[in-house]
Parts: C-alpha cells; sequence; structure tokens
C-alpha cells in the first residue's frame, strides 16, 4: 500500500488544482455484502494512481475497510469516503457496507450523492440487501450505474433480467462480456464496437494495461452476432425513452442507424441515466483486475455532476479537512459540489443542515425560490433545510454496564459520541434499574459499538443478555373520559377529556390520532399540540410490558378547558385518559419477523429446514441458483440469536444468510403468556 507520505503527497497534488463542479462527480459504492464493493474501490484508487499496491479484503490492508472490526471480519461496517482523480475529473467516492445492520451507513451516504454504482454478484444476481440499497437510492432519487461483478466466477451468468424483474428498472446494456467463468477475458463496448481485453499471465498481473481495438471479421461469428444484435437493440431502446436521439436518427440516419457516432448514442445514455429514465449495466471482475477502468469511464460519462443536482448552497467552515479513509488532508478552501469533513461541531448529528449565518441562509432561501419561479416576496421566504435521513428503529437491546462507578462518566461520553456517528445506536436509561440500555440493528451491530468502546476509549463493558424489541397493540375499540383538577397557587387547572382508541393494521407500522370536526374547530393550535403530546406520550408505553405501540388509532371526541388551565395539564389528563383507554381496549404482544434469505448447497438444504422448523420458521420459497438452493423464508427475531454460528456450523461454513425486518405479528397465547411471566421474574 502507499505510505502515509505518499498518500498525502498525492492529496495536496490534487487540491492544488481547482476542479470545477462540471468535472466533480460525488458518488457512492452499494451493493448486497460480498458482491464486490470494496474490491472494486481497490482497483479504482489503484488505476487512478492513488495507491501503489493492490489491497485484498481477505488480507485486511484495503483503504477503506481501516477499522480493526472490519479488517478482522472481511467486511464493511461504517461508510468511508476517498477522493481521487480520473481522465480529469474528480471523483470524491464513498464506500458503503452491505450487511443488513448498517443499513443507515447507506442511506446517510446517498443523502448527499448525486450518484451510485451498483455492484451484483454475476453469479447471484439480484439479492436482499440489494433490494433496500436500490430503494434507499430511489428514494433520494440517485441516478445509478450498474456493475456485474465476479464474471470469472464459474456460475457467472450474464443476465439482466433479474434486474429488470426484482428491481423494476430499464436496464440499458453497454458491454457484451467476451468469455465467462475462467474464461472470461474481457468486454466488447457497445457504443464504439471496441473489444478491451485483459490478458493477464500471472496472479501477480495488476490488470492496468488492456488491449483495445475494434471488432472486425478475424473475431468469432458468434461474438460478431451477439455484439450486432445488442447493439441494434441499445439503440433502439434509447431512441424509444429519449425524443432527441430518435429525432437524430430519423433525420440524419434514416437509411442506416448503425451509423450514428458513438458520442451521439453516449449523450443519449446520459440524459436518460441522468433523467432516470435508464440504468446503464456493465460488467467485470475486480478481483481478477478486468474491467475497471471502464466503469470509471462510465461514472465520468454518464453519472451527473453536483450542478446537474441542484446542490447550491455553499458553506465556509473555520477549518476543513478532505477525507481519504481514515486519513484526512487539510485543505484552505472548498469550491461548490465537493465532500469534505469539519472539525469542532460539538452539537450538531446526522442529518443537520448546517448555514454559515441567518442571513446566507436567507439569500440561499430566496435564490431557491426564485430558481423555482415561486416569485416570493423578500421576507416571505421559508427556511432551507436539506432533507434529512430516516432512522430504522432498532430491534435488538441489551444493557450495558461500566467495570466500576468511576467509568460510567467516561461511558456515558463514549455512547454519546458513537450515537453522534451511529444514529441507529440508541441509547436510554431504564426508570426501573436505573440501568444504561443500548439498542441496535441487530447482533453484529451491538457486537461492533461493545468493540469500539472497548478499543477506542479503553473502557471494558459488561453486556447483559440480548432482548428482542417487542411492539404492543390494542385489541378492542375502547372509549373512557378522565377529568383533572388541580390547584397550584392561586391558580386552579380543571380539563375533561373523552377520547377512544381502536386496532388498526400493525404491519403499517403507525400509531395516528384526530380530533372530531368540533373538537378540531374549538382548540387552539397551543392546545391542540398539547394533546397531541399527552397522546404520543401514552403511544410510547403500552399497556401490558411497556413497549411502544403499533396500529392504534384514537379519536378525540370533546376537550373541555377551565380559563386558565396550562398546556401541561392538559398534556397530563390526555395521557392519564389514554393510559385508562389502552388498558379497557386489551393488549396484545407484537413479535418483529424477519425476512431470511439462506444461499446454500442443494445437499445442505434438508438440515438447515430442520433447523429452522425448530425456529417457528415459515418456508416461502425455494429458489435454485445454478448448482445452490436459495432459501426464502420468515422467522421471528427472537428465534435467530446466534443464528450465523449455527448456519456455519450445520453447513461447515459452506452458506450465505441475510436478515431484514419483514412486519410485526401477533404472538401466539402461549408464547404471550411465556414472556409476560419471563418478564415478571416468574421463569
Amino acid at each position: 500500500m502507499c505510505s502515509l507520505s505518499q498518500m498525502m503527497s498525492n492529496h495536496c497534488a490534487l487540491w492544488s488544482t481547482l476542479i470545477y463542479p462540471s468535472k466533480i462527480r460525488n458518488i457512492g459504492i452499494m451493493a448486497h455484502i460480498d458482491a464486490g464493493k470494496t474490491t472494486t474501490t481497490e482497483r479504482m484508487l489503484y488505476y487512478s494512481g492513488y495507491t501503489r499496491a493492490l489491497g485484498d479484503v481477505d488480507d485486511g490492508d484495503t483503504v477503506t475497510d481501516f477499522m480493526a472490526q472490519e479488517r478482522e471480519r472481511g467486511i464493511t461496517i461504517q461508510s468511508a469516503a476517498v477522493t481521487f482523480d480520473w481522465r480529469s475529473h474528480r471523483i470524491n467516492l464513498i464506500d458503503t457496507p452491505g450487511h443488513v445492520d448498517f443499513t443507515l451507513e447507506v442511506e446517510r451516504a446517498l443523502r448527499v450523492l448525486d450518484g451510485a454504482v451498483a455492484v451484483f454478484d454475476a453469479s447471484a444476481g439480484v439479492e436482499a440487501q440489494t433490494l433496500t440499497v436500490w430503494r434507499q437510492a430511489e428514494k433520494h432519487h440517485i441516478p445509478c450505474v450498474c456493475f456485474l461483478n465476479k464474471m470469472d466466477k464459474p456460475a457467472a451468468n450474464f443476465s439482466i433480467e433479474s434486474i429488470r424483474q426484482k428491481l423494476k428498472a430499464n436496464t440499458v446494456l453497454l458491454q457484451i462480456p467476451v468469455g465467462s467463468g475462467k474464461n472470461f477475458t474481457g468486454v466488447v463496448d457497445l457504443l464504439t464496437n471496441q473489444k478491451l481485453i485483459w490478458k493477464i499471465k500471472s496472479m501477480g498481473d495488476d490488470g492496468r494495461m488492456f488491449e483495445s481495438k475494434p471488432l472486425d471479421q478475424s473475431d468469432e461469428p458468434e461474438l460478431m452476432q451477439e455484439v450486432n444484435e445488442a447493439r441494434a437493440a441499445l439503440i433502439e431502446q434509447v431512441a424509444d425513452l429519449d425524443d432527441e436521439f430518435a429525432e437524430l436518427l430519423l433525420t440524419d440516419f434514416s437509411d442506416n442507424f448503425d451509423a450514428v457516432p458513438p458520442v451521439k448514442l453516449q449523450e443519449a445514455v446520459r440524459r436518460l441515466t441522468l433523467a432516470r429514465k435508464g440504468v446503464p449495466v456493465l460488467c467485470g471482475s475486480s478481483l481478477r483486475n478486468k474491467g475497471v477502468q471502464p466503469l470509471l469511464d462510465a461514472i465520468i460519462a454518464y453519472l451527473p455532476a453536483p450542478n446537474e443536482r441542484h446542490h447550491d448552497l455553499v458553506e465556509r467552515m473555520s477549518r476543513l479537512l478532505v477525507p481519504f479513509a481514515d486519513q484526512n488532508v487539510e485543505i484552505p478552501s472548498m469550491t461548490a459540489g465537493n465532500i469534505a469533513l469539519t472539525v469542532g461541531l460539538k452539537q450538531t448529528v446526522t442529518g443537520d443542515t448546517i448555514v454559515s449565518s441567518k442571513a446566507s441562509a436567507a439569500a440561499a432561501a430566496l435564490r431557491a425560490h426564485s430558481d423555482n419561479g415561486a416569485g416570493e416576496k423578500r421576507g416571505d421566504h421559508a427556511t432551507v433545510l436539506l432533507s434529512g435521513v430516516e432512522v430504522p428503529d432498532p430491534v435488538f437491546f441489551c444493557t450495558i454496564e461500566p467495570p466500576t462507578m468511576a467509568k460510567q462518566a467516561d461511558l456515558e461520553n463514549a455512547l454519546n459520541c458513537l450515537q453522534r456517528e451511529d444514529p441507529s445506536l440508541k441509547v436510554r436509561v431504564d426508570p426501573d434499574s436505573g440501568q444504561t440500555v443500548l439498542c441496535g440493528m441487530g447482533e453484529l451491530h451491538i457486537e461492533i459499538i461493545h468493540d469500539r468502546i472497548r478499543r477506542e476509549y479503553g473502557i471494558e463493558t459488561d453486556l447483559g443478555p440480548l432482548q428482542v424489541a417487542y411492539r404492543e397493540t390494542v385489541l378492542h375499540e375502547a372509549s373512557t373520559a378522565d377529568t383533572l383538577d388541580r390547584t397550584f397557587g392561586e391558580r386552579r387547572h380543571v380539563v375533561t377529556v373523552e377520547l377512544g382508541v381502536r386496532p388498526v393494521d400493525s404491519a403499517s407500522g403507525s400509531c395516528d390520532f384526530a380530533f372530531t370536526e368540533e373538537v378540531e374547530g374549538k382548540l387552539s393550535q397551543e392546545m391542540k399540540d398539547a394533546v397531541e403530546n399527552g397522546v404520543q406520550s401514552s403511544y410510547l408505553q403500552g399497556p401490558l410490558l411497556g413497549y411502544p405501540l403499533l396500529g392504534v388509532t384514537t379519536l378525540i371526541h370533546s376537550v373541555n378547558i377551565e380559563p386558565g388551565t396550562s398546556p401541561a395539564m392538559v398534556s397530563a389528563c390526555v395521557s392519564r385518559c389514554m393510559d385508562k383507554a389502552l388498558r379497557l381496549a386489551g393488549g396484545q404482544v407484537l413479535e418483529p419477523v424477519m425476512s431470511l434469505e439462506v444461499t446454500i448447497e442443494e445437499e445442505q438444504l434438508g438440515s438447515v429446514l430442520g433447523d429452522l422448523a425448530q425456529r417457528r420458521g415459515t418456508v416461502r420459497d425455494i429458489q435454485s441458483r445454478h448448482d445452490n438452493k436459495v432459501l426464502l423464508a420468515t422467522v421471528p427475531l427472537a428465534e435467530m440469536m446466534g443464528y450465523s454460528t449455527i448456519l456455519r456450523t450445520i453447513t461447515s461454513g459452506n452458506a450465505t444468510f441475510s436478515l431484514e425486518l419483514d412486519t410485526y405479528k401477533a404472538m401466539n397465547p402461549q408464547d404471550q403468556n411465556t414472556l409476560l411471566k419471563r418478564v415478571a421474574g416468574l421463569l
């Protein structure tokens, strides 16, 4: 790898050159775990000249997987940013995790990026976490390029049907592979009809040099026919989607569509990509050093520059740093469209929008309104906020204790820092026991947090048993009323509330409330807010075990408030009335049910199915994927403790699996009674 001084020298040279926004690409690499994201990133850094040796995930020496936990496990845990140049363009790249426990890392990376490269294992196609990260990219309207990696694997299949069917993506095929499996040697560029061949002579060959030549009659007839058919289909597809290109064909190339210049075809594909009407698809093998340079060219050719994504807010910070994984270089200034770090912001968290002053925020708001043609008057503008990130609810929790009470303050400081860095980590204090409780996205997530506290903060903590974050709902409709009458000093507070609760679909994962028309028109906004606070606070603790509620709706029938009554007293009365109604409606525990995907060899299917049956699992489908079987099932999260270890044992390590939250379902009476007794200390 590069030495630190070499890396810093590269960065200083990089930032000494002014790069205009049109020459910048802010991109993320996203995929299912083990699809080859980090390996692809490593090759990009090497071919761009920013590292001088190829790192390997298995050897634990890649640039972006710099955390000790990442190098020990061979997976990406937190997003890492790197910056390099390619063909006179600046590429700011973020390598994101593929494990479901760290989905939020992908979310907050996509939130600030302009484009993304979705990496696929060509032998597996679209996998569980691929669907998740693709949905995240769609939510943020991110233009994407697809890269079918691992074309060297024996089971590799150059098929884009799974992308079309499962992701509902309009794929635009730009390359045809030359060979497959161990015979994969390169690609044919359908825009230029150039054949790109990597003649790798040994494992030590770095793939930097490759042969590029036009297709001619000496090439295999089957390849020539496949390329001709694919290019004709590409031209037809682009013409159907891009009116400007269709007009060009009909006007200037009506006699021979194939004569259209590659540059015109490339411009049309770029327009489709930026408009998210199409997704360019390329292929290669990053581990075998084949096909990465054309992918870099595609990033520049098809993904947007910052000024094409309308990120027009510019801020001036006191100290700016450019990230290169775990190394940073201080720079004097930053032009619009770049990605940088700043230090000293002690009160900010992920999702905040930072401005230099109220005046600059007002000016930016006015510019935004002017650009949108809103015609707002000065002083009549809204606050400009960039969209935040949606943080999923934790599904696991456990207690954490310092070795001695003298370390409690240090532990609290460590947890505060980690929460600012990772919003999916939640920390609370149990009101009954006073213990600190960690809430996370999965076993691995909490395990990593525990390990980081030990390594980075030097605190040896003890974790309690891992527990499932259940939810509660109500069984029946119930109505009740309550009156609160309190006198404090000379001020009397009197409020009477009547409301009703009823169950709705708990799978929707939400609770809501509404006023009757009479109440809506009678209450001031201040008192409406007070009523809402009372309702929402009651949703945080169910009537059975105190778990948060799902699938409950509340209707406020009447609110009578005597003059002089404070909003706090209104909230208190509503909360007390809600608690009564929830108890009358009867409680039901909901358990998180996970969507499980296991890829195994066929002879191991019986053992895995037998284990799954003992975990209250329900098989949804068993699919074939080349020589393997893909088992799709739903399983209660409570039954998945330690599953990775058990699966590794019964399959001799020849299996992979992914797990993500599917829904919350009502527990059967027997399991619910067992849980109630366990919580009550009777078991």
